[in-house]
């Protein structure tokens, strides 16, 4: 070969380790861009969860209670009885429970059940709740509903519920159990796990109601709402 062409020759050996570097920095980037975004949005997801309790803003056609937490459904007979709505769901009650047991553990609820309360044994997640809701409230005729559930679980019932009734006007109230109330959730590791489960969950639920505006309808989640920190389930609760 002649020397002269041999020097008009680039050297290609060094540029290699430098895409090397170029692709790993690249990943690496992109991997910190996902973090803050992701960060980001659980900040903004922590944002929507209420600390403390707060009456709702007005009265409604219906009140639902989504079964699982410590007192949502102390809470919503309580708003029952205050004249918040006419009637009231019980959606996710376990098969085997019937009024009696919701009484014994919600004693004040005992008075309630005879005229304005119904139970719903259907539903088993926070999809099937909104879709048992639907049902319930299209055959009383009620154009407005209090949303009673644990505040970690609000957003996603919400996003939920607005789905499959775009013509009901929701009110949430979100019920505030002991455990925050007694101590910030950035120092408990059970009640960070939740809220990052939650989060998730959230995400997933909100991907699919956007897809499914656009035509395209994923399967059921397969994943459940976690329970509510230090709180013990109710003999109504399912999954929710």
């Amino acid at each position: 070969m002649d020397p002269r062409s041999a020097q008009l020759q680039p050297d290609l050996r060094p540029a290699r380790p430098r895409r090397r570097f170029g692709m790993l920095r690249a990943a690496a980037l992109a991997v910190l861009a996902l973090g803050l975004v992701g960060a980001g949005g659980f900040v903004a997801f922590l944002m929507q969860l209420r600390v403390e309790e707060a009456r709702p803003s007005r009265v409604a056609d219906g009140i639902v209670v989504l079964t699982g937490g410590s007192s949502r459904v102390s809470d919503a007979v309580d708003l029952l009885a205050s004249g918040y709505g006419k009637r009231l769901l019980i959606s996710g009650v376990h098969r085997t429970n019937g009024a009696s047991d919701i009484s014994r553990s919600v004693p004040e609820s005992k008075d309630w059940f005879g005229c304005c309360v119904d139970l719903d044994r259907s539903a088993v997640n926070t999809r099937s709740n909104a879709a048992e809701t639907k049902r319930w409230a299209s055959e009383r005729g009620f154009h407005s509903l209090i949303v009673v559930t644990s505040n970690y679980h609000m957003p996603r019932a919400i996003v939920e519920m607005s789905h499959a009734m775009p013509d009901i006007e929701l009110i949430p109230f979100s019920v505030i159990g002991d455990k925050w109330r007694d101590e910030v959730w950035w120092s408990s590791g059970a009640t960070m796990r939740l809220l990052l489960s939650e989060y998730a969950k959230y995400l997933a639920v909100e991907a699919r109601v956007r897809l499914a505006r656009l035509g395209i309808e994923i399967a059921p989640e397969a994943s459940e709402q976690a329970p509510e920190p230090s709180a013990h389930k109710p003999t109504t609760a399912l999954a929710n």
